[in-house]
């Protein structure tokens, strides 16, 4: 059926071979960049989310963004195709149904956020996931949200660097105030 400003056939075959190649063309830049995402992440969490608003979508995403993670809905077919020759290409078979992924350089913040909103948004479902070639279920993802972020290791790991030190400052002051005493003792004692 030509289109408005078709008066002849061969224009919208033109039309639809253009259209084609565009989608196409699309299609491949779509491929390539989850398979970017999939090939750089530390962590791939795949979710099914039915129903949930533009608001709840927004909520999550910034949730995500403040985590350090990403999170995208994404075509199953295009992510299957996408997963391949990178570490998570045995995610394959959670691809079905109503997919988006969450994805972070640290290993443990998608996992974080999600699981979190999944507790206060029944229309989120974790699916499983994975660290690398560690293909992780349900519970595994939940555990996973459990472990401290890199950055609360880091943090640690200050904190206990830091710690040995300001004891090692404070027992070497303790015998010069020690010793600032025994003299002020003495000074008033004559």
């Amino acid at each position: 059926m030509p289109h408005s400003s078709c008066n002849r056939g061969w224009c919208c075959q033109s039309h639809n071979e253009w259209r084609r190649s565009v989608n196409r063309t699309e299609k491949t830049e779509l491929i390539e960049t989850l398979h970017a995402t999939f090939s750089e992440a530390a962590s791939v969490v795949v979710t099914h989310q039915v129903g949930l608003t533009v608001v709840e979508s927004s909520a999550l995403r910034l949730k995500m963004r403040e985590g350090g993670a990403r999170y995208k809905v994404t075509k199953n077919r295009i992510a299957k195709i996408a997963l391949k020759d990178t570490p998570y290409e045995e995610l394959t078979d959670q691809f079905t149904g109503p997919t988006a992924i969450g994805t972070s350089p640290d290993p443990v913040a998608a996992a974080k956020v999600l699981v979190d909103f999944a507790k206060e948004n029944d229309k989120l479902t974790i699916i499983g996931g994975a660290i690398g070639t560690q293909v992780l279920d349900k519970a595994g993802i939940e555990a996973l949200a459990k472990l401290p972020s890199l950055d609360e290791l880091r943090a640690t790991i200050v904190g206990l660097v830091q710690a040995p030190a300001s004891k090692l400052a404070r027992i070497a002051q303790a015998p010069a105030a020690q010793l600032a005493r025994v003299i002020q003792a003495k000074s008033t004692q004559a």
